[in-house]
């Protein structure tokens, strides 16, 4: 199975101010060159969404009214402002405190290259985006409006990348507000970062998070039928690579049917609920056989967020990117920082976990294996083992530091291992952090970040970015350009901002 489009049916608005001053022509111009670009934005590979044009805007009620049912429409990621011509920003103040949706500030024009010789004063009241959007830049910062400016023309790729990276975000924002969220049992006793306050992250983010006993998904599990299980081995066995043991007649087929079991009883408990997210914990296993490995696995590459331990800040992160990333080369998975690479010049961080790496992070073909696992007190787990392809990739944490909660994406470059891992039966990641090893990780470790994490090789820290931007998140950098002592003042002053914020 694969992910459904989280982008089907959603829509971006693209919303032009102008003003009557000019004449009625002149505003019909306006809106023939508002739909071209519109267009022009709405034709680009970059953009996932549809880009719907409204009617020009012209004054204070029109522009509350659009505000209004951009809220209403569940379909509506975000809005798309343009002010064509010169429209006073003070009409858009109701407007902009109405809105309760991502805002992008597309400062652009109709033409690319300016016509020096045919240039009159007609021209010039028509193509006034120069000026009349600093006016509205003024005025959305006047009313502290949380936006993303982009500059530059429709027909630019680049430009449309961005734009794209703020619709990818929005459809995250989106996604998260919808979440509902199904922890499997509590989080891995007495660890720290897999805490976190349920109630501020529905506050802040939308996301449902609460808790079933795992027996109630251990009778979802005993009661799949057996021409489910059939079904899934029969994929399994065309899709995979499988080990002769588990393969049909195999002396552990058994254990793979069980997986099936536990991937089908896994889906029909997240589709009955309405969940997009889960948790499972291998100290909470209850009547489960085997520790959930490939099920998760399939699960996650299906578009289902997933934190191990208990950990559903994780959860929601995988859930994000996935929805972020669809339709873009690459996958995103839960992921641990596990052991390093500390040769002088050729250091790597080695990244995986248990069981649960998504095969999206890979485009070759992962084999199914079986192995003892050492904790968790149940029979051998089945699991998917592959490497990671190389290419960038971010990897992002969120930590709830109380009064916030803080991401932290450090910008990576995935390498294939120094040597083949012929004894380590786990999915697994490789990568060079920028950057550099030493800087990036004293900075993880000043930020509080998270052990556990998402890799993301298809959205990437743009997207990540944007997202923060709109859920009001802090968000802290590690990239090619950071310092220890920059990123730690940094800190400081978000904290400072942050505390602010929140007033008395």
């Amino acid at each position: 199975m694969t992910m459904q489009d989280p982008y089907a049916g959603k829509t971006i608005w693209f919303l032009t101010g102008s003003q009557h001053l000019y004449g009625e022509e002149t505003l019909r111009q306006v809106a023939e060159q508002s739909q071209q670009v519109a267009r022009t934005l709405a034709d680009g590979a970059e953009i996932p969404a549809e880009v719907v044009w409204k009617p020009v805007l012209t004054d204070r009620d029109a522009i509350r009214r659009a505000a209004l049912e951009a809220n209403a429409d569940e379909n509506c990621l975000g809005v798309i402002v343009w002010m064509h011509t010169f429209s006073p920003a003070k009409m858009w103040i109701l407007g902009l405190e109405a809105l309760d949706k991502p805002l992008l500030h597309f400062h652009t024009q109709a033409n690319v290259a300016l016509p020096w010789a045919e240039i009159d004063m007609d021209f010039m009241n028509l193509n006034q985006a120069a000026h009349g959007d600093r006016e509205f830049g003024y005025i959305a910062t006047r009313t502290g409006q949380r936006r993303k400016n982009v500059v530059g023309h429709a027909s630019d790729p680049r430009v449309r990348s961005k734009v794209g990276a703020w619709v990818r975000a929005a459809a995250g924002r989106d996604a998260l507000t919808n979440l509902k969220l199904a922890r499997f049992g509590d989080n891995m006793r007495n660890v720290a970062v897999t805490e976190g306050d349920k109630t501020e992250a529905e506050i802040r983010l939308g996301v449902s998070v609460n808790t079933w006993g795992v027996n109630d998904l251990a009778e979802r599990v005993a009661a799949v039928s057996d021409a489910e299980i059939d079904q899934l081995l029969a994929e399994y066995d065309e899709t995979y690579d499988v080990v002769p043991e588990l393969r049909a007649g195999g002396d552990r087929r058994d254990s793979l049917a069980y997986s099936a079991r536990l991937e089908a009883g896994l889906r029909s408990f997240l589709e009955e609920g309405g969940f997009e997210a889960f948790t499972t914990n291998f100290e909470d296993l209850g009547a489960l056989r085997q520790l959930p490995g490939m099920s998760v696995q399939r699960l996650m590459a299906q578009g289902y967020g997933f934190g191990a331990e208990g950990d559903w800040k994780t959860a929601l992160l995988v859930r994000a990117a996935k929805v972020m990333g669809h339709g873009l080369p690459g996958g995103a998975s839960l992921m641990e920082d596990y052991t390093y690479e500390m040769t002088p010049g050729q250091e790597k961080i080695l990244g995986a976990h248990m069981l649960e790496i998504c095969p999206s992070l890979t485009t070759s073909t992962p084999k199914v294996e079986i192995h003892p696992l050492g904790i968790g007190g149940r029979e051998d787990p089945v699991r998917l083992v592959f490497d990671a392809d190389p290419g960038e990739g971010v990897v992002v944490a969120m930590s709830d530091l109380r009064e916030r909660f803080r991401l932290t994406a450090n910008v990576v470059d995935l390498v294939p291992p120094d040597a083949p891992l012929p004894n380590l039966p786990v999915a697994r990641a490789v990568w060079e952090p920028r950057p550099g090893f030493a800087t990036s990780a004293e900075c993880w470790l000043t930020a509080g970040a998270a052990h556990h994490t998402v890799l993301s090789t298809a959205a990437g820290l743009e997207a990540f970015a944007d997202l923060a931007e709109m859920t009001e998140v802090e968000l802290a950098v590690i990239d090619e350009g950071t310092t220890t002592r920059g990123f730690a003042q940094e800190l400081r002053w978000n904290a400072a901002y942050h505390r602010l914020a929140q007033g008395l």
